[in-house]
């Protein structure tokens, strides 16, 4: 098995998606969507019986309650810190994972390794879609289960992203934007030819804060995409046209008479690998 960081350089590219990660506080910021790691396990039926695999797995969202059911559990992400924070976060809960650092579009596992492949929010960031989804596919035996979470173009998440990448410089020929991940015709092209069945349904999960601009204080302080825009454009003096826009979609998006709620579009992609 083979980890990036011990035995191979890490490419441009790969640097690139470990500094962006290792901005802001990816743990802090994701406890807006707590609730849909939990989600994912179960709509992939988790049992202890199975072999599970988080790809992209960040601090834990889904790994840690995969681990929960008593499944056999492995989370892989690129980035150092948020393997750090899940493994803080496993022990706090009394649950054993297996924490490797790998690059998700190359996993480092046999084929048909696992019962399961969960992602929550973390495979739509790996900048080759299509090679991801033929490896998510590959590592799952005959039968297998996945569950995806994707944020929608639609949704105010993918709107976020929409609006900052108006205020960044063009992104590389042939870049796929992750959101295409919420797409759903995007999403049964990826993984046509790879043995998937797919059911896939919109859904929802809600932020809440005291405030609007608290809601976008904490955005500019911890999440690590936004992290990193304000870093590029703050000393050109551009981020203050970017954080504009994204307080008048936060104030167009919050449905509280008080404080701040807004809904939020995802993805919830659920697949079974033909027998």
């Amino acid at each position: 098995m083979t980890e990036v960081g011990e035995t191979a350089e890490l490419t441009e590219a790969q640097k690139q998606a470990r500094e962006l990660w290792s901005s802001g506080d990816y743990a802090s910021a994701m406890h807006v969507i707590a609730s849909v790691g939990p989600r994912a396990v179960d709509a992939a039926g988790v049992s202890s019986s199975d072999d599970v695999l988080d790809v992209a797995c960040g601090n834990g969202n889904a790994t840690i309650p995969a681990a929960k059911t008593g499944g056999k559990v492995t989370g892989i992400d690129l980035t150092p810190s948020l393997l750090q924070a899940g493994r803080a976060a496993a022990a706090e809960g009394g649950v054993d994972v297996e924490w490797i650092e790998a690059d998700a579009q190359e996993l480092p596992f046999a084929d048909a390794s696992f019962d399961v492949v969960l992602s929550v929010f973390g495979c739509m960031f790996v900048p080759d879609q299509r090679a991801e989804a033929e490896e998510i596919a590959r590592v799952l035996k005959p039968g297998g289960r996945i569950t995806i979470a994707a944020w929608t173009p639609e949704g105010n998440v993918g709107k976020m992203f929409m609006t900052a990448a108006k205020h960044r410089p063009p992104p590389p020929e042939g870049f796929q934007p992750p959101i295409l991940w919420g797409n759903e015709d995007h999403v049964r092209s990826l993984f046509e030819g790879t043995g998937m069945e797919l059911d896939i349904e919109r859904t929802t999960v809600d932020f809440e804060s005291d405030s609007v601009e608290e809601h976008l204080a904490e955005v500019e302080r911890d999440l690590p995409p936004v992290v990193a825009s304000k870093a590029l454009l703050e000393p050109d003096g551009k981020w203050e046209a970017l954080r504009a826009d994204l307080l008048r979609l936060y104030e167009e998006a919050n449905l509280a008479d008080e404080g701040y709620r807004s809904t939020n579009e995802y993805l919830l992609i659920k697949g079974r690998k033909s027998a």
